[in-house]
């Protein structure tokens, strides 16, 4: 199968303690939608963020380094830098 880009929303709140939960993902179909997705998210969300992931999803094989669209309030370490 080809390489296909997959375009993920992320957001993020409050778990236990000061421990961030991630909530279920978003797929949406550009970048673009998920880009403004995750502006829309922002305003009522600790934290999210919009990527984008390329692979081959039979192979399970994808990219190591998301490529980050948006990014908005308080994220795991792995979305910071």
């Amino acid at each position: 199968m080809a390489r296909e880009t997959a375009y993920i929303v992320q957001s993020f709140s409050i778990g236990r303690g000061t421990a961030l939960k991630a909530d279920r993902q978003i797929p949406c179909k550009s970048a673009d939608a998920a880009r403004r997705m995750a502006e829309r998210l922002a305003a009522t969300m600790l934290g999210v963020v919009a990527f984008s992931t390329s692979g081959d999803a039979e192979l399970g094989e994808f990219d190591d380094q998301p490529t980050i669209l948006f990014k908005a309030g308080k994220l795991p370490d792995a979305f910071e830098g």
